[in-house]
């Protein structure tokens, strides 16, 4: 099968390193390899001129192009006609050795498969358990494995506001259960939200579809809105043996006021995809979630050491949110 990879990166040459060696280091590799690079200097140009890796092609883009969702087209309008697949990385993650093998693989399980997912494994600690444990209200269990649950959803558990589908699937009232909660049990599971930045979808699929510009230059929740758009088309999975580690890293993202600020907006956004008609009770929930985690980030203030991220994003999210209320 032919799959192209899409890489979208800004600013960080190095991490965008350590994943081509461990592109290079693969079972399978791309019949491609698509850098699409919004960064304002040529240090990542500089790196890759240094680092020979096959099939790669590499374009640095002008004001017009840059942020993720119009990299992201743009990288799609460079993909080879006879690929099949295409794949998407963030820049800041690092494969294991089958990612590709085991990703692509799902595609010929499910011929049906619109999308398929990646699983990252660095980021949550799980427990392998009998299948009939009962969790505790500060875990969070799922087919034999449980993890502990963070504040926020001890919370909305307490406050019946707790999502009620599964992991990967979106509530009428939004505020979903990632595919982060998902256990690594190896296993494929259906999905309807698939993570951008380790994702893979058929070429087909951009025929009907693109990356909304609506989201603007760090485009977060850009692939909830793509993911929840295609799956009204067809079906997404996750492939939880297509493992890789995503470093988080800090540079090339925007400030906490206006991340806090793209929290609530583009939250609300997405939730519209979702659901255009949301009920009075699916309103009620939305705001009543997204108010309690302003509420938990506020507390952050005087219990990190990082006061001041925590007292901008806060301040960026309560604006976010005064402007739901005003002009939607």
């Amino acid at each position: 099968m032919k799959f192209s990879l899409i890489v979208c990166t800004y600013m960080r040459p190095e991490p965008l390193l350590k994943l081509l060696i461990s592109v290079r280091d693969q079972i399978l590799y791309p019949s491609e390899i698509i850098i699409v690079d919004g960064s304002l200097d040529t240090k990542t140009k500089t790196i890759l001129e240094e680092n020979n890796f096959q099939n790669l092609n590499y374009f640095l883009i002008s004001e017009e192009n840059r942020g993720l969702t119009k990299q992201r087209n743009f990288g799609i309008s460079k993909v080879d006609p006879s690929s099949e697949i295409v794949c998407f990385l963030d820049d800041d993650t690092v494969l294991e050795s089958a990612y590709f093998e085991n990703l692509l693989n799902t595609y010929s399980l499910f011929p049906e498969a619109l999308g398929v997912g990646g699983y990252i494994t660095n980021e949550v600690k799980w427990e392998k358990v009998s299948e009939n444990y009962k969790a505790n209200s500060k875990e969070f269990y799922y087919d034999g494995w449980k993890r502990n649950e963070g504040s926020r959803f001890v919370l909305r558990k307490k406050l019946n506001l707790d999502s009620d589908c599964p992991p990967g699937y979106s509530p009428s009232f939004s505020h979903a259960r990632s595919v982060a909660f998902l256990p690594p049990s190896d296993k494929i599971y259906p999905a309807e939200i698939l993570m951008g930045g380790v994702s893979s979808f058929r070429k087909s699929v951009f025929e009907n579809f693109a990356f909304s510009n609506y989201f603007e230059g760090y485009g977060l929740y850009e692939d909830a809105d793509f993911t929840l758009r295609v799956s009204k088309s067809g079906s997404l999975f996750i492939n939880t043996s297509a493992k890789l580690k995503h470093f988080h890293e800090p540079s090339g993202r925007p400030n906490q006021y206006k991340y806090g600020k793209m929290v609530v907006l583009n939250g609300w956004y997405v939730w519209h995809v979702r659901n255009p008609k949301p009920t009075l009770k699916d309103r009620l929930k939305w705001h009543s979630i997204t108010l309690l985690l302003i509420f938990l980030r506020s507390t952050n203030i005087v219990t990190t050491t990082k006061r001041n991220q925590a007292f901008t994003e806060t301040i960026g999210r309560m604006m976010g949110w005064f402007q739901v209320l005003i002009k939607k």
